[in-house]
């Protein structure tokens, strides 16, 4: 068994796209739209052949609380680069292109070396071995 993608809702659907692709070198599928509910989505794959699903719908809010409900958002989603090196090497090219890290590089209590940065909406993007 394996993860076939995680799903994430933005507002910008452009903008995170190609943060995705810039920043960690995803491959963008072609746009889908539904012209009947006003969704629109890309797949971007990586390199392992995991993908995320970048989906955007009008009604999809910000202000929404109800857990029941579609809102923007996910806990985070981690790359893994290979090295520590790797990881210090790709957290100063975020911090040099203008993203805000918010946490590390560091060594976690559960093992990890990670750094944690936030993508263009606030999405939290975590880099680690």
């Amino acid at each position: 068994m394996r993860i076939e993608h995680i799903a994430l809702w933005v507002n910008d659907l452009e903008l995170i796209r190609d943060f995705y692709i810039r920043c960690f070198g995803g491959r963008s599928g072609d746009k889908y739209r539904n012209p009947k509910t006003g969704f629109e989505s890309y797949f971007v794959a990586f390199e392992d052949g995991a993908r995320l699903e970048l989906m955007r719908r009008p009604d999809v809010c910000e202000n929404k609380t109800d857990a029941t409900v579609q809102r923007p958002g996910y806990a985070h989603v981690s790359f893994a680069v290979g090295s520590e090196q790797k990881v210090d090497e790709l957290a100063r090219k975020l911090s040099m292109d203008g993203y805000r890290n918010i946490d590390g590089p560091r060594h976690t209590g559960d093992g990890y070396y990670e750094c944690v940065f936030l993508d263009p909406e606030g999405n939290r993007v975590e880099i680690t071995v």
